[in-house]
């Protein structure tokens, strides 16, 4: 391994820690305020609208991880110009699948959302409000990526880490101006998280533009380099595709089942899981670049070594967390929210367990995309996921419970 590579392992997870301390603070409590000023129904609506657009992130979480391997690639190889080129081009992706997005959210997104969607008719209104605001804060993400993805390939956790503080405390503060205006609830949450994105997308733009010369960006057209970071991204967007598949495309099918006191729940079981199971992920985001840049210096022993041995702490962390937190859902549910929804200590029960299989294997997943050849890896995992929909779907049809969505997801993480 690099000299002091372990010890910015080790620095960077404890500033990844730190951060995650706070954010989980943030978001569980805005959760009990917001379910509090929403109500179950209203808190479910939006978890529904941020549904349909969350459809589309599979196209952000798939150009992330590819900029984030070339980025890290290039730094390991120390081959400056050549980042910049692939900066470059990463930016223009991005452009182009922004305005995809936009087509495709404004004409089947809302057509989804209007017509097949389960909706009190006269919430209907406020739940457009909330996907184009939630459209818009999605937009804004998707153009601050590449700018992330270079303060993560550099290993700058610390900016990483005061940008998600600043990120939480806007949270919060946003979560408290709800109880000042006397406009629809459901609204105003929708334009202060757009306002919150944007300011968070901003933050990571300008200080990657004033300390990485990299991210600057000059028309610089590569077309080896291109369609290489094309046909990376394009595997990946299967994987992410499949991900999507087993997220947020099931939280439709129950809403349409159930409606959305369901999806109320799942969005709460989804809160815990995001805060217990970044935990895990934080570490892995911490050793990505250096698991990428050792095989980009054809290190692949210490490669390998790195790879098993985060893999093993992965799976420990998430077993501590886990295990307490199962064991004891039903009081933790009454300590946090005070009024507990239906379905939501089996939900969260059980994505907790999904999450602890899943969390074994990020480390390996970075081992297959530093290569950059993903093809089989993504066609065999990302073939396996894209089951959860429709065996979910005839599990539902036949009149299974809702919670036999997550059963299912279970056993095929399995």
């Amino acid at each position: 391994m690099q000299p002091g590579a372990t010890e910015r392992i080790a620095r960077n997870t404890l500033l990844l820690y730190l951060r995650q301390i706070l954010v989980i603070v943030v978001s569980l409590y805005s959760v009990r305020v917001v379910l509090r000023v929403l109500g179950i129904e209203d808190y479910g609506i939006y978890n529904v609208a941020v549904s349909v657009v969350a459809l589309f992130k599979f196209l952000s979480g798939s150009m992330a991880t590819a900029a984030q391997r070339f980025f890290s690639f290039e730094l390991g190889r120390k081959d400056h110009e050549r980042l910049r080129r692939t900066f470059c081009l990463v930016l223009m992706i991005q452009v182009m699948i922004a305005v995809i997005v936009i087509l495709a959210a404004e004409t089947g997104g809302v057509w989804f959302l209007v017509h097949r969607v389960v909706l009190p008719v006269e919430r209907l209104p406020a739940a457009l409000w909330v996907f184009q605001c939630s459209l818009a804060s999605f937009l804004a993400s998707l153009i601050a990526v590449p700018y992330l993805a270079v303060i993560i390939a550099r290993e700058k956790m610390e900016v990483y880490t005061f940008v998600s503080m600043l990120e939480a405390v806007l949270n919060l503060a946003a979560v408290q101006m709800l109880r000042l205006f006397s406009m629809d609830a459901l609204v105003l949450y929708g334009i202060l998280m757009l306002l919150v994105s944007l300011v968070v997308s901003s933050a990571y733009i300008s200080v990657c533009l004033k300390r990485y010369p990299e991210s600057r960006f000059h028309f610089d057209w590569d077309p080896g380099l291109f369609a290489s970071i094309l046909g990376f991204m394009g595997w990946n967007l299967f994987g992410a595709g499949a991900g999507v598949a087993k997220n947020q495309a099931i939280n439709l099918l129950l809403n349409m089942r159930f409606g959305p006191m369901v999806n109320a729940a799942r969005g709460i079981a989804a809160q815990v899981n995001g805060a217990v199971i970044s935990f895990s992920q934080n570490f892995t985001t911490a050793v990505r670049p250096q698991i990428i840049k050792h095989y980009a210096l054809d290190e692949h022993e210490v490669m390998l070594r790195l790879v098993f041995g985060s893999s093993r702490i992965s799976g420990v962390l998430m077993l501590c967390f886990v295990l307490p937190l199962y064991l004891e859902m039903p009081l933790v549910m009454r300590l946090w929210l005070q009024q507990t929804p239906p379905y939501v200590v089996a939900f969260t029960r059980l994505v907790l367990l999904d999450a602890m299989i899943d969390s074994i294997s990020y480390p390996l997943m970075t081992a297959a995309q530093a290569t950059g050849r993903i093809r089989l890896y993504q066609s065999v995992v990302g073939g396996i996921l894209l089951l959860n929909f429709p065996v979910s779907y005839l599990a539902l049809h036949f009149g299974c419970p809702a919670e036999s969505v997550l059963v299912i997801a279970i056993i095929i993480a399995v």
